[in-house]
C-alpha cells in the first residue's frame, strides 16, 4: 500500500511540474505592453503616499501656522514677512488645482519631430490658442493654460544626447513668458544617467514658466531598435533632485515632472513611483500613436497606476513625414476629456 501511495505522491508532483512548465511558457510567450512580468528586483516598499491632489496641500500645516499668527500680539508684517507668507500658500498650491494644460509637443529645429518644430513660433502660437479654445469650451469652469513642450535633449546613435542650443531654447521660453505659456523640457536620456540627465536641465528652473520631462522610451544605446525603461527609484531620485535643488535656489512654487510610458517596460517596479513630493508634481503621461483602440488600450494601463494620480494623454498630428507615426483617426477633445482618469495636461505632437 506503501508503494502505491508512493507511486501517487510521484504522479502527482509529475503532474503539477509539468502544469507548471507549461504555464510558465504561456507566461513568457506573451509580449505585449500590457502585461507586465513581476518585477525581478521589487526592492524595499515606498514610503506611504497620500496624494493631496486636486486639494490644496499640507492644508493643515496652513491652517496651524495660522491660527498661531492670529494669536500673537497686533503688529504690522514687513514686506520681507509678507512675502513669506503669502509663499506659504502660493509654494504648494498646484496650476493643475484650477487649470488643464494643452500643449504643442517638438523639437524646434526639425520638421520630423512633431508640431513645434514644423511652423514659426508666431504661427504655432495662433493655431495652439485656437485648438486652446475648443478644449476651454468643454473643460467646464477650469481654466486653460496652453505650453510649448519642447525636446531639449535627443538621442543619437550608441545613446549619445545632441542638446538643443541654450539661444534657441531662451528664444521660446522668453516669447512664453510674455504671452503667458508654460514651457515642458524634455530630455532623452539615452546611455546616461536619470538624475545626471534631470540636473542638466535643473538651471533653466528659474524661469517661473518653466517644467521639466523625462522620457523613458530612449533611454537606450540602441534607439529606434529597443524601448528603454527606468526604474521607480531613479524616478524617485530624481523628483528628490528636483525639489533639492528648488529648495536650495529658493525657486517659488511647485514644478512638475513628466514621465511618458506606452510599455510596461518603461517604468520598472512601477508601483513604487512616489508622488509625495511637497515641490514636485510628478505626471503620468500616455504615449505612443496608433487607433483610438490602441491610445484607449495604452491609456487604460497607465490608469491603474493610482500611486501616480495626475495622468496625461499625447496626441499624434499626420504630419506627412516619411515613417513617422500618426493617430488615425485622432481622437477629438470630448473624447480626450472623457477618458477614465480625465487627463490634466494634453499634448499634440
Amino acid at each position: 500500500m506503501h508503494r502505491y501511495y508512493f507511486i501517487r505522491t510521484a504522479l502527482l508532483w509529475l503532474l503539477m511540474l509539468c502544469l507548471c512548465t507549461l504555464g510558465g511558457a504561456s507566461l513568457f510567450a506573451i509580449d505585449g505592453p500590457l502585461i507586465p512580468p513581476a518585477s525581478d528586483a521589487p526592492g524595499p516598499a515606498p514610503r506611504k503616499s497620500e496624494p493631496l491632489f486636486p486639494s490644496l496641500y499640507l492644508n493643515e500645516t496652513l491652517q496651524t501656522l495660522s491660527v498661531q499668527e492670529q494669536a500673537l500680539p497686533y503688529s504690522v508684517p514687513s514686506y520681507e514677512e509678507y512675502i513669506r507668507q503669502q509663499r506659504r500658500i502660493t509654494d504648494y498650491q498646484s496650476i493643475l488645482l484650477n487649470n488643464d494644460i494643452l500643449a504643442f509637443y517638438g523639437h524646434p529645429l526639425s520638421k520630423r519631430m512633431g508640431i513645434l518644430g514644423i511652423y514659426p513660433i508666431d504661427e504655432l502660437y495662433v493655431r495652439l490658442k485656437q485648438l486652446g479654445q475648443e478644449y476651454d469650451t468643454l473643460n467646464g469652469d477650469r481654466g486653460l493654460k496652453l505650453a510649448f513642450y519642447i525636446i531639449y535633449g535627443t538621442v543619437w546613435p550608441e545613446g549619445e544626447i545632441g542638446y538643443l542650443r541654450e539661444s534657441v531654447l531662451k528664444q521660446y521660453i522668453e516669447f512664453a513668458l510674455q504671452n503667458d505659456i508654460l514651457v515642458f523640457i524634455d530630455h532623452q536620456i539615452g546611455r546616461y544617467g536619470v538624475v545626471d540627465s534631470l540636473k542638466k536641465m535643473l538651471p533653466y528652473l528659474r524661469y517661473p514658466n518653466v517644467h521639466l520631462a523625462l522620457d523613458p522610451e530612449w533611454r537606450t544605446t540602441m534607439p529606434m531598435k529597443e524601448i528603454g525603461s527606468v526604474t521607480a527609484q531613479e524616478i524617485n531620485q530624481a523628483q528628490e533632485a528636483m525639489e533639492a535643488y528648488m529648495l536650495a535656489n529658493d525657486i517659488p512654487g511647485e514644478r512638475m515632472l513628466v514621465i511618458h510610458q506606452f510599455n510596461w517596460k518603461m517604468i520598472q517596479q512601477r508601483e513604487q513611483v512616489r508622488t509625495d513630493f511637497a515641490r514636485v508634481r510628478l505626471v503620468h503621461c500616455a504615449d505612443g500613436f496608433g487607433a483610438p483602440a490602441v491610445k484607449r488600450a495604452s491609456y487604460d494601463f497607465n490608469a491603474l497606476a493610482k500611486n501616480m494620480p495626475v495622468k496625461a494623454f499625447k496626441l499624434f498630428f499626420k504630419s506627412g513625414v516619411p515613417g513617422a507615426g500618426f493617430d488615425e483617426p485622432l481622437l477629438s477633445p470630448a473624447q480626450v476629456l472623457k477618458l477614465e482618469p480625465r487627463p490634466y495636461l494634453v499634448m499634440y505632437q
